[in-house]
């Protein structure tokens, strides 16, 4: 049965973070908070703690996966950034946006869109995620936390357990944090792209809140 620990949504216990960042190291699969919704998360170059979140969100290998970054130096590590996408990151960040970049090398190639090269990347604005993020010094292999079928992502972290306690190892309960997901921008282009309608504000990068079908 996956472990739940009760983590204070802003002033996290630092002890319960470093159990918890002992776990993802491990190979756990774990459910956290975020500034949007609650997230699933691995480890970065865990294989197969990857493929069992692919496994309960039904992802294909074109969809997808988000690296959870602390701070910028991060997004710059795994993704290419110029200046001016360096820009519209930092006006951004942090915050309940994703955004797609092309993917440096440091980039496994199975976190990668298959046939663009790119990789979601995002800085949540969120307590214990952060905290998270520093104490591991590392990106989160990330989804959002909604289940096919779902109309919405899970937001309750006892409801959390009891439907996924034999597929996950932990679930970090914060309180509810939010059923809206982040707003997706597409950064690959010669301007933003928005990709889909979230929480974020898209006027923040010009653009009028209806994604491209």
């Amino acid at each position: 049965m996956a472990q739940l620990f009760a983590i204070h949504p802003v002033n996290p216990q630092q002890r319960l973070i470093d159990r918890a960042a002992d776990l993802v190291r491990g190979g756990a699969v774990i459910a956290y908070p975020t500034d949007s919704c609650y997230a699933l998360g691995c480890h970065l170059g865990d294989k197969a703690a990857m493929e069992r979140i692919r496994e309960i969100r039904m992802f294909d290998e074109s969809h997808h996966l988000t690296l959870m970054c602390a701070d910028l130096s991060q997004i710059a590590q795994y993704a290419l950034v110029n200046n001016v996408q360096y820009r519209l990151l930092k006006t951004a960040t942090p915050g309940s946006y994703t955004f797609i970049l092309r993917a440096t090398r440091e980039v496994p190639r199975r976190l990668q869109h298959p046939k663009r090269s790119t990789i979601g990347l995002r800085i949540p604005d969120h307590p214990v995620a952060r905290e998270l993020l520093n104490t591991l010094g590392e990106p989160i292999l990330s989804a959002t936390l909604i289940l096919p079928d779902d109309p919405l992502p899970l937001n309750d972290p006892e409801e959390i357990r009891d439907r996924l306690e034999k597929r996950i190892d932990l679930v970090i309960d914060s309180g509810p944090c939010g059923i809206e997901p982040t707003t997706v921008i597409d950064l690959t282009g010669d301007a933003p792209e928005l990709v889909r309608r979230g929480r974020g504000d898209p006027g923040l990068f010009g653009l009028d809140g209806a994604a491209n079908e």
